[in-house]
């Protein structure tokens, strides 16, 4: 058995601590399904968020998942590259599985399908959202 990448990323609407626990839970769901993930086959999953979101981590409503309570799960803040996507909730799952990593099916979901739109994946409500916001340019070097 074989541990596999599975890639996913979202945006938030608002630095809010529930909206960023819907979008984590919306983004972990989405992945499960669409590769038939058990949390009993999940070794670790590492989430990063951009420096403006700040309100929860995501890690936390994604431990109220049934089986996922055991799963070792961190948080980190994304490199604030300027010009980058704000608001975006990143994720990446260590799957053991017996499939091949060709089979994966990563999804980047809201705001952050411009970010792989080979991966991207349309979620009901993508409509209603706002524009996604970009990090701010940088300064003069120092």
């Amino acid at each position: 058995m074989a541990t596999r990448g599975v890639r996913g990323a979202t945006t938030a609407d608002r630095n809010d601590a529930a909206h960023i626990g819907e979008r984590a839970l919306e983004l972990v769901r989405v992945l499960a399904e669409r590769n038939g993930i058990r949390p009993e086959d999940v070794a670790s999953a590492t989430f990063t968020v951009t420096e403006d979101l700040d309100a929860e981590f995501p890690a936390m409503p994604i431990r109220s998942l049934p089986g996922w309570e055991d799963v070792p799960l961190l948080c980190a803040r994304e490199i604030p590259v300027p010009g980058s996507l704000g608001r975006c909730i990143r994720v990446l799952l260590h799957w053991n599985t017996e499939s091949g990593q060709a089979a994966v099916r990563h999804a980047f979901l809201r705001g952050a399908r411009s970010l792989r739109p080979a991966w991207a994946v349309r979620v009901p409500g993508d409509d209603d959202d706002p524009a996604p916001t970009r990090l701010p340019a940088a300064g003069p070097s120092r």
